[in-house]
């Protein structure tokens, strides 16, 4: 007698998002080997990110250099925006024309500024420059700061600037890498005076040493995040007299542009991966939590590589953080609308995307920071070319590894993704040499809805998503099987619905 038909059905693949750590022998098949150009939509299907629209039309000010390395804004008293961005040892405002805001014999020589805005004024530091400021109510040019009309005292030169309770913190300055600055009361440009001060935290680090990385508000906190420990104070409305609250050893981060409030949490890469930093303030204790364990080792071979710094951003309206490693062209995205049963998040990346800088501003715009210039998180193309989605399966044993697997059919549903070339995968036993099958999604709409045809109120209803199912007829026999789709985003969004497989298992061996 023949053996039975066995039909499988893998709703929503990759729902689980990428996982590279663990052995791909009988993972959940809602984890995706590969899931390049990928995001977990709010559906929970895999789909294809959105794409770059380039904004700016003269990168050629932006010469041989890299792009633009960091991009922030200014909202005026006015209400009015500026948008900054440094590239090409310069400053610039603007995003569709960028201007030349450097000042006028101001000598630049790196491009690794952290800009912030505070009291209508945009703040601009780094290490080994005297930091500026553009003045959002008396002028359009960007001045240092000991040069504006209300400064007061020498503003310390150090790579990293945080806006919180009332004033503006300075660290990471060179030779002086433990002591954190203050300026005054509601003015970022007094640094002397007033309720302006520093404290020094050699005798305070957990294990006797360390260096300030990065600095963070959260909960009525300061958080000072070294390359090997954190320190927690309260109190830090009245600077003078605020307290050391807790201290976490062996935990540090590796880079100021990978912290992240996301609200609830703080996120910033480690050592050791994405790191959530939750405060159980009750219990006076700090547990951290890896949200990267299922791809830490993948993304951990990434940090040694960059030359270019690594940068992050996080965006409530894509509920995902970023974090970028542009000297090797990935970009991991998180998905932050939940974790999974161990505690990390869903992840999936973005290749031959070298993004430079991220900037989620007031309005909720998200920008990216590229060699050309300026985008927009929008659309489905990048800067007008298209790019390929890709996504696998891990090895499928359907439940018994020692049966062969004969597969009969394949049935991929999608949604949207209208008049999208495509290919099919698939392959047996970890093979890399996939069966491919071209195919393309066609335009086919369910129903026709938002069209009022009768001229009364009562037939108008949302409009349906398209839908595409694709059959396919595979060959090969094998003991665990690969399925794939490698699908080229050309100005619309495609996500996987379901998989169903046909499939007649064979004897075992």
């Amino acid at each position: 007698m023949s053996a039975p038909l066995q039909n499988i059905t893998i709703t929503a693949p990759g729902f689980r998002g990428l996982n590279t750590q663990d052995s791909p022998i009988g993972l959940d098949p809602a984890f995706a080997s590969v899931a390049n150009n990928c995001i977990i939509d709010q559906y929970g299907r895999i789909g294809s990110r959105k794409g770059r629209e380039l904004l700016t039309t003269n990168s050629e000010i932006l010469g041989s250099s890299e792009g633009i390395r960091v991009i922030s804004s200014c909202i005026r008293e006015d209400g009015t925006k500026v948008v900054f961005s440094a590239g090409n040892n310069k400053i610039f405002k603007g995003t569709t024309t960028l201007v030349d805001a450097t000042p006028v014999g101001y000598t630049i020589t790196a491009n690794d500024w952290k800009m912030l805005t505070f009291n209508a004024h945009c703040f601009f530091f780094q290490k080994n420059h005297v930091p500026l400021v553009y003045a959002g109510h008396d002028g359009e040019t960007v001045t240092t700061i000991e040069d504006h009309t209300h400064s007061f005292g020498t503003p310390p030169s150090g790579n990293e600037v945080l806006a919180a309770f009332g004033r503006l913190w300075v660290a990471d300055i060179t030779g002086d890498t433990s002591t954190i600055y203050w300026s005054d009361l509601l003015d970022g440009t007094k640094w002397s005076g007033g309720s302006s001060g520093s404290i020094d935290l050699l005798t305070v680090w957990p294990t006797g040493y360390d260096e300030i990385v990065g600095l963070a508000a959260h909960n009525g906190f300061l958080i000072i995040f070294g390359k090997t420990s954190i320190v927690i104070y309260s109190g830090a409305v009245d600077p003078a007299n605020m307290v050391l609250q807790d201290t976490i050893a062996n935990v540090g981060c590796v880079h100021r542009d990978t912290i992240q409030n996301i609200g609830t949490d703080l996120l910033f890469l480690s050592n050791e991966g994405v790191r959530s930093l939750g405060r159980v303030i009750q219990e006076k204790s700090a547990p951290v939590r890896d949200i990267s364990k299922n791809v830490r080792n993948d993304l951990l071979s990434l940090i040694p590589l960059q030359t270019l710094g690594i940068c992050s951003v996080y965006s409530p309206e894509e509920a995902f953080y970023l974090l970028s490693f542009p000297s090797s062209s990935i970009v991991y995205c998180f998905d932050m609308r939940g974790t999974l049963e161990d505690g990390s998040n869903r992840v999936t990346v973005w290749t031959n995307t070298k993004l430079l800088s991220f900037f989620r501003d007031i309005s909720k715009i998200l920008y990216l920071g590229s060699k050309n210039g300026i985008s927009t998180y929008s659309g489905y193309l990048d800067e007008n070319a298209t790019y390929e989605m890709k996504y696998f399966s891990n090895p499928l044993n359907f439940g018994d590894s020692s049966k062969i697997k004969i597969l009969k059919q394949l049935d991929f549903i999608f949604m949207e993704g209208q008049n999208t070339n495509a290919v099919i995968n698939w392959g047996y036993d970890f093979t890399e040499s996939y069966i491919k099958q071209p195919i393309v999604i066609k335009n086919i709409v369910v129903a026709e809805f938002n069209v009022n045809e009768f001229n009364t109120p009562e037939a108008v209803f949302n409009k349906s998503a398209a839908v595409d199912k694709q059959t396919i007829k595979p060959n090969g026999t094998g003991f665990a099987v690969t399925l794939g789709l490698d699908a080229v985003i050309n100005n619309s969004p495609l996500s996987i619905q379901e998989i169903n497989i046909q499939a007649l298992l064979g004897r075992s061996i």
